[in-house]
């Protein structure tokens, strides 16, 4: 695996000293032999450019943590002049399975947003779609836009930015294909990974990583890794629940200093509370980590 996550460049902000990375892991370990059920993180911190990585490359199902490359693509898509953010497009209910090419609809039941359903037959703006896939994880306006991108080309953008795992293959609820295993997937570790690409403006330019990370902190679900930082420190995340899985993928701003990455995936837990309240401790942790290393780095104040 090709070392994307090392080697970041000097921060003109005040130096932040590494976190015990022997003791996050034994954190983690503990806490996946009391609740029994699988963890992976990666934290990678763009100050002091440290990664550290705990079953980082055990690949699981991505849920709707796929959206975010899915934006990605979007956004570059539109900057290549295929189309513009502003274009409109017909909000329609029939998808086709990657299987066989049979048709199949999404349930409003199971969808994290279901305005959107209330407007088949009506044309939606692409910007909106994207607010609506990331802020509220909608899966019907995922599928639009996938339809609109190719999965193919979300995926070959994830390789070219150094994401080597990670697979978009299609839309969410193919049930066919989901049964025969061709499911997105993606490790812990891409997913830093793409985090990263976007807050160094490689993701796409500069102007529309910084409006993909205002998306992202515009951010509906915010009891997993948000809740475990200070009220009020901003946070770009985007969630990822189906049975049994349930992830975070953010980007966590500090006052006064370049912002971390962090993200965790669970699969196993007994419910979707614990893995959030799980989650959200992991998060907690960090947080309360990178304070520590901030004080021992900064020492005591010249009197």
């Amino acid at each position: 695996m090709t070392p994307i996550l090392t080697g970041c460049k000097a921060s003109d902000h005040r130096p932040y000293g590494p976190i015990q990375k022997h003791s996050l892991k034994a954190f983690l370990s503990q806490l996946e032999a009391r609740l029994q059920a699988d963890i992976a993180v990666g934290f990678y911190d763009i100050a002091s450019g440290q990664y550290v990585g705990y079953r980082d490359t055990v690949m699981m199902h991505a849920a709707s943590t796929m959206k975010v490359p899915v934006m990605i693509e979007v956004f570059r898509q539109a900057e290549a002049g295929r189309f513009s953010l502003d274009d409109s497009i017909r909000v329609t209910n029939e998808f086709h399975s990657i299987v066989d090419g049979s048709p199949y609809t999404l349930e409003i039941s199971v969808d994290g947003e279901k305005t959107l359903y209330h407007r088949l037959g009506q044309k939606a703006s692409i910007r909106e779609l994207v607010e609506q896939m990331i802020t509220r994880s909608s899966n019907l306006a995922t599928n639009l836009l996938i339809e609109l991108v190719d999965a193919q080309n979300v995926t070959a953008t994830m390789r070219e930015l150094g994401a080597e795992r990670i697979q978009v293959l299609r839309g969410v609820e193919d049930i066919k294909a989901y049964e025969r295993g061709l499911n997105n997937r993606t490790h812990a570790y891409d997913l830093a990974v793409v985090l990263r690409a976007i807050v160094e403006n490689r993701a796409a330019s500069p102007e529309s990583c910084r409006e993909m990370l205002e998306i992202m902190k515009r951010q509906h679900y915010r009891n997993k890794i948000p809740a475990g930082v200070p009220e009020g420190v901003p946070v770009a995340n985007k969630t990822g629940s189906i049975t049994r899985i349930d992830h975070d993928m953010a980007v966590v701003f500090p006052p006064g200093r370049e912002p971390y990455i962090l993200v965790v995936l669970t699969r196993g837990m007994a419910s979707h509370q614990q893995a959030s309240e799980t989650i959200a401790a992991i998060s907690r942790w960090v947080w309360q980590a990178m304070e520590s290393a901030s004080s021992a780095s900064n020492g005591p104040e010249n009197e």
